[in-house]
């Protein structure tokens, strides 16, 4: 094809690796003779509805060692939106703007890296496109921390965020352990409807330690009476019991236990929290123990002091397929990784429609979950364990990591 240009940009909720992502498009469409400018745009699909877009083959010239900064910086170096298009068939006006744009622009190709919702606007806009019999190549390339895209065997942003989380678990086991007097601790991990993150926890048991000592997922009805009698059981073995419970656990009827505090997104999803608090609540009234609970929240998504090399060197790879994917012709896909060994781990990347992916959610197999519904087994551990491997060289100065500054975004229009 005649030489064109690209889009890239990001979407959802931030991770570790999804710059990574886009330093991998970055630097295999640098490599490419059929590619010129290559384009951020801004806040999502927003920055393409604002004309709001940055020249990122510029900016690989001006910023010294742009792409193996952006590569190990955290969160989203083009910003991010939840912004959800209508279906074209009700009103096309949105898709027909955005369609003039890529033609405004010379584009050959749109990527598009995020979550469940991003692959959304990816279907949306592949289906609209061969409506109109374009010839343009639009490539989701996937990140979240939940884990919960169906087909691929596991999410960029995952990894460095279960290391993060098993890491802080094996840190809170320290401080609370020094105390003998008896103790519940229960940290609230994200995953509103997948139990992927509170699995992670898991990660901190070693040859000395056993916590968390109990488990609760989404995946899994949540019992009360359960809940009491599996503390119980615990405080007779020993004195201080760490808890890692989903924000999104149901009870029974299917009700999350903290929907009395929750609203809805644009996308229709709950926001929750509390669901620790709720917790500690039960235990207090129950058992009158100490008990305290801890929401670990947005402290497990940009953790790059803490990120997984096997996440960051995967992301980064997604990102230079895509390019290769494209300019194959490709189009309406997104891009997957295929588990082919654990031991030694080893992955391949692949791709598939768009339309398998979108509107749907991976959970925990309940095989992976013990009958108890309160642990997790051995083979969620051994699936988990190589994804937290490996630590990337990150530069530091004045003791702080150095991150691509991201100055364009915090400020007012």
């Amino acid at each position: 094809m005649s030489q064109k240009n690209i889009i890239i940009a990001q979407s959802g909720g931030p991770t570790v690796a999804i710059n990574a992502s886009l330093a991998g498009v970055i630097s295999a469409a640098l490599e490419n003779d059929n590619y010129g400018t290559i384009y951020g745009s801004v806040y999502g699909i927003l920055g393409i509805f604002n004309d709001n877009l940055i020249n990122l083959s510029d900016k690989v010239n001006e910023i010294p060692d742009f792409i193996q900064t952006l590569k190990t910086s955290p969160s989203m170096y083009l910003g991010s939106c939840r912004h959800k298009l209508p279906e074209y068939e009700d009103d096309d006006a949105p898709y027909a703007f955005i369609f003039n744009q890529f033609k405004k622009y010379n584009i050959g190709a749109f990527f598009y890296i995020g979550g469940n919702d991003s692959m959304d606007t990816v279907l949306k806009l592949s289906h609209y496109g061969r409506q109109i019999d374009s010839d343009i190549r639009i490539i989701g390339i996937p990140k979240t921390i939940d884990n919960d895209l169906c087909i691929t065997d596991h999410t960029p942003g995952y990894g460095s965020a279960a290391k993060y989380i098993a890491s802080s678990m094996l840190e809170i086991a320290h401080d609370t352990f020094i105390y003998s007097v008896p103790s519940i601790t229960i940290v609230e991990i994200m995953g509103r409807d997948a139990g992927w993150l509170t699995a992670s926890a898991a990660l901190a048991r070693n040859e000395y330690n056993t916590a968390p000592h109990l488990m609760y997922f989404p995946e899994v009805p949540f019992s009360k009476e359960q809940f009491i009698n599996d503390i119980k059981h615990q405080l007779s073995l020993r004195n201080n019991v760490i808890v890692a419970v989903s924000e999104g656990i149901r009870n029974e009827d299917g009700q999350y236990i903290s929907a009395s505090a929750a609203v809805n997104d644009q996308f229709g999803h709950l926001q929750l929290s509390g669901t620790g608090k709720c917790l500690e609540y039960i235990i207090k009234e129950a058992l009158n123990i100490k008990v305290r609970s801890i929401e670990l929240n947005v402290l497990q998504r940009c953790a790059a002091h803490s990120s997984s090399l096997t996440d960051i060197n995967e992301s980064f790879e997604l990102g230079r397929k895509a390019i290769q994917y494209s300019e194959e012709g490709l189009t309406k896909c997104m891009l997957i990784l295929k588990r082919t060994s654990d031991s030694p781990y080893n992955v391949e990347i692949d791709k598939v429609d768009i339309d398998q992916i979108a509107n749907n959610a991976k959970s925990i197999p309940r095989n992976w979950i013990n009958e108890a519904g309160n642990d997790i087994t051995d083979e969620l551990y051994n699936y988990m364990l190589p994804l937290i491997t490996g630590e990337p060289d990150i530069l530091y100065k004045n003791g702080l990591p150095v991150y691509l500054p991201v100055s364009h975004l915090d400020k007012l229009d």
